[in-house]
């Protein structure tokens, strides 16, 4: 249904994780609260997937392979966000904005000189649609001298956050994360190691290719955990850095699934089990870096469709409760698309939307670059009358 006159404005996110195995699309009403209007999984293309991981991994990049990618991801996110707006009924000219974070391809907040880098092209994106598209949320941070991640504590703590409990919101996509929304204001978010990436390479290792992901985690629950290994992998240096701090496929790649492939005497599923742990204990341990234990977490990404990765984590999380944000009102897997719609509302006006508490820069920024759509001056006439 078309949204009438002086209606709240619709926004979209768009975002596809580390894993780089499907495109999420939300379309969002910026009301007084964030509403969720609708929301689609769609498939990544399979002749982009492959390409992408490998132009994510360390290596000599090429960069006319770059370009092209970048384009032809941003053809695939123009294409699901115009399928997504089919089916919620709405029409192109109903939506203001699309907030698309790209396909991360490389993150070095502690390089030389810090950068991040996104292919997913806004140009077009905006073209395809006609819609104005806000992208490249990190570099701003960056430049403030911050981490640039993770960006979805402001948005969380909108969606979520409650004056009587103390709430962790736990993204668990390729990378595992962390948002403390405490009950007196207080927002604390960072990177707390691997999420599904270890458990996804070892997947695609020990199939040959032919299994991306375990699913459900019904190969890990038949495995049984080495505590060597663990133990091991339990010394990466990530794990004992303070906050703020991010990490990506640099860290947490191709390096330790061979790590876990080449340990001795272990089967399949013991490797895919001690990888689950090895997610779990990142995650358990990373609460020593929150002000307090978390009165209840709740778990979104890919993670929270693993039931026996869900039923370790409550287990080693309790007594605190364990649930999906499904129970507030938002599925698992659109919560980050739901944030880039948020992100870019503000991004819009102007207006801060990365915390620098979160990501350690000098001063909370606005985030985003903003590629003007067929509605651009529509959108800077309605601007107007989203802040009275």
């Amino acid at each position: 249904m078309t949204p009438g006159v002086g209606a709240p404005p619709l926004f979209i996110g768009i975002m596809s994780g580390t894993s780089c195995d499907g495109i999420d699309v939300a379309i969002v009403r910026m009301d007084e609260k964030p509403q969720l209007v609708d929301f689609c999984e769609h498939s990544m293309p399979e002749k982009l997937r492959e390409p992408i991981l490998r132009l994510s991994e360390p290596g000599i990049d090429e960069i006319d392979a770059m370009g092209e990618l970048g384009c032809a991801l941003g053809s695939a996110f123009a294409n699901t966000a115009l399928r997504t707006i089919e089916h919620a009924g709405l029409n192109v000219q109903d939506i203001a904005t699309i907030g698309c974070h790209g396909q991360t391809i490389r993150h070095q907040p502690h390089a030389k000189h810090p950068f991040t880098l996104q292919i997913g092209s806004a140009a077009v994106i905006a073209e395809k649609t006609g819609i104005t598209t806000v992208s490249d949320f990190r570099s701003r941070d960056l430049a403030a001298d911050g981490e640039g991640a993770p960006l979805v504590p402001f948005a969380h703590r909108l969606l979520f956050a409650s004056d009587t409990e103390n709430i962790a919101v736990l993204n668990i996509g390729g990378i595992a994360n962390i948002t403390w929304l405490g009950s007196d204001g207080k927002t604390v978010g960072f990177d707390t190691g691997p999420g599904n990436m270890v458990m996804d390479e070892l997947m695609l290792a020990l199939t040959g290719g032919r299994c991306a992901y375990d699913t459900d985690g019904e190969l890990a629950a038949r495995g049984s955990l080495c505590r060597g290994l663990l133990d091991q992998l339990m010394q990466h240096p990530f794990l004992k850095r303070q906050p703020p701090k991010s990490t990506g496929r640099e860290d947490f790649g191709h390096k330790i699934a061979d790590q876990i492939l080449a340990w001795p005497d272990l089967n399949d599923a013991d490797r895919v089990a001690t990888a689950c742990a090895f997610t779990i204990h990142g995650i358990a341990s990373a609460i020593r870096f929150l002000p307090d234990v978390p009165d209840a977490w709740l778990v979104c990404g890919g993670g929270a469709r693993n039931p026996y990765l869900m039923r370790k984590l409550s287990e080693h999380l309790a007594p605190a409760s364990v649930s999906t944000t499904e129970t507030a009102g938002i599925p698992p897997q659109a919560v980050e698309a739901v944030s880039f719609a948020i992100l870019a509302h503000r991004t819009i006006l102007g207006q801060n939307n990365i915390l620098s508490a979160v990501t350690g820069a000098r001063r909370d920024v606005c985030g985003g670059t903003i590629t003007p759509g067929n509605n651009w001056p529509e959108l800077l006439q309605r601007l107007s009358t989203w802040t009275r």
